[in-house]
């Protein structure tokens, strides 16, 4: 195998960073002026979901500072369904991982996995809600809008998805993931949201918004009345800042982290152009990608590599990762088994690649098309073969800052664990 050298390449986006995060909060917390009906002293729950959001600790604290100071008594509970291995110690630790504990936010952390019911939707789906937010005074959610891996409609991940499968806890994220098998998941987000609403306990939302930089760029606090017409209008905008592989048809992507806190899905299929099926190149307007190759797992992962399954092939230490009861208890959930699946998997990253070269039709590998990012989360710095220069050049927000340089590997045949 002769793979043309490489070229290294920033991806230039445009940046809506929030100069103070904290700020921002307490500014749309006061014009929403959420405390409103309340008594002083009642009890407020705030739900936190389980992925990697950018400053999701300063947001949550100062949400904490805004009710305190409203003199209520906020208390913090994970809304993040089957996650943390669906177990109530679990979930409490994936939040304590992003910061929020019950020291750093100065309020408690209430983790259980009891639910109230609350009825059934007209299409005959049971509610459910987390018990102790359900039984607090009211319940605040706090959760990131963007476009969800699996499916594409007006409404993907948000708030009405938190209230969903995040409120439900495992026991709803079960029943309403069945009902989204033959429904779709999007119908059952957005009748389970309204149903939920309407039993009168939600006192609104905290929508962030992350531009491709993955930094904060938008918060809004949505009232009851408007989330579901607001969440609609900001995921149509968040969509125009989502990045992208900047180039048209690859024959292969190299991935060196997958993982929860990067994607629900561990990668995002919107950007590798896979379904959770592994199906290939499903998605219109994303670049053709022949395979995929991932090298690593996020650390915050802990073992759960649902989305594995996307690869062709992997290193043998990510598979040697893989925690089957968390990564199969996921998967299942989602009705997805595919996602967990184990690909080929061979002790170095060149006889991986070598592997894959020989598979996408090109007798020559020095002709082979290869892109390399850190993980589907981060598209700022690449790395695209030599052959690809001409395609580069004609992006303007592409810019080529080193290269060509022949591929660095090791000894044992391995790549660096990030991008030079």
């Amino acid at each position: 195998m002769a793979l043309s050298p490489l070229l290294f390449v920033r991806q230039h986006f445009p940046s809506y960073r929030l100069p103070d995060v904290a700020a921002e909060v307490w500014r749309r917390m006061d014009v929403a002026a959420l405390d409103r009906g309340l008594v002083r002293g009642s009890e407020v729950a705030i739900g936190v979901g389980s992925r990697g959001i950018a400053n999701l600790d300063k947001i949550v604290g100062a949400l904490v500072g805004w009710w305190k100071a409203r003199g209520m008594q906020p208390f913090i509970f994970p809304a993040m369904g089957s996650h943390g291995a669906a177990t109530a110690r679990g979930q409490a630790a994936v939040l304590a991982k992003f910061g929020v504990t019950a020291e750093a936010m100065g309020c408690a952390v209430r983790s259980s996995l009891a639910v109230d019911k609350l009825g059934s939707t007209p299409e005959g789906i049971p509610v459910v809600m987390d018990r102790l937010a359900h039984r607090s005074a009211g319940v605040m959610l706090c959760g990131r809008v963007k476009w969800h891996t699996d499916f594409a409609g007006g409404l993907e991940s948000g708030l009405f998805k938190m209230m969903a499968i995040g409120l439900g806890k495992f026991a709803g994220a079960q029943v309403y993931h069945a009902h989204g098998f033959n429904l779709g998941l999007e119908r059952v987000i957005v009748s389970v949201g309204r149903h939920i609403l309407g039993a009168g306990k939600i006192l609104g939302g905290m929508a962030i918004l992350e531009d491709a930089h993955h930094d904060t760029a938008r918060l809004e606090v949505l009232a009851v009345q408007e989330m579901e017409a607001r969440e609609r209008e900001l995921l149509a905008l968040v969509k125009t800042w989502m990045p992208t592989i900047p180039l048209p048809e690859l024959d292969l992507v190299i991935v060196n982290q997958l993982g929860k806190p990067i994607s629900g899905s561990g990668m995002d299929p919107k950007i590798i152009n896979r379904n959770v099926s592994a199906e290939y190149n499903p998605w219109p307007g994303a670049p053709q990608i022949r395979r995929v190759y991932v090298r690593g797992l996020h650390p915050l992962s802990y073992g759960n590599a649902v989305g594995i399954g996307l690869a062709d092939a992997v290193h043998s230490r990510l598979a040697r990762l893989v925690k089957r009861g968390p990564t199969y208890l996921n998967a299942l959930t989602s009705n997805n088994p595919a996602a967990a699946r184990i690909p080929l998997n061979y002790s170095s990253d060149w006889k991986c690649l070598q592997a894959l070269a020989a598979t996408v039709g090109k007798l020559d590998s020095a002709q082979v098309t290869v892109g390399w990012i850190h993980n589907t989360q981060d598209l700022r710095r690449l790395a695209f073969t030599e052959n690809l220069r001409g395609e580069i050049g004609q992006r303007s927000h592409l810019e080529i800052t080193g290269g060509p340089q022949d591929w660095p590997f090791s000894r044992q045949g391995d790549l660096p664990d990030d991008l030079p």
